[in-house]
């Protein structure tokens, strides 16, 4: 539902939105997308920790991106998934993931002018 999303993540009207498979690079000009605009550093949420958190979390890091992960901006229907997608990208998964991301909750992000 569209009130499931809080307003300040939610899709912009004009946004690219992709909906296909866990990994948003597959498939995608998502890379070349961020590329063009210089950015270096995701914020990956979403509501399968398990597909969507893991795919493309673990997408943006092999392709050398930061990758912030805020805990209370994801969710799964069982609550074990989402512990361990936490754990999968912080700690468990290999290390050409792990060193790429930042494990942390969506009030301590804070964005340079």
């Amino acid at each position: 539902p569209a009130d499931m999303v809080s307003p300040g993540i939610a899709p912009r009207d004009g946004e690219w939105i992709f909906q296909r498979g866990p990994d948003k690079f597959l498939g995608s000009d998502l890379d070349k997308r961020l590329k063009d605009k210089a950015i270096k550093t995701v914020i990956i949420t979403g509501t399968s920790a398990q597909g969507v958190v893991i795919g493309t979390g673990s997408g943006s890091a092999q392709r050398g991106y930061s990758v912030v992960v805020p805990v209370d901006g994801m969710s799964s229907e069982d609550p074990y998934m989402e512990q361990y997608a936490a754990w999968h990208m912080y700690k468990g998964g290999p290390a050409i993931i792990t060193e790429h991301v930042t494990l942390t909750r969506s009030d301590l992000i804070k964005f340079a002018n």
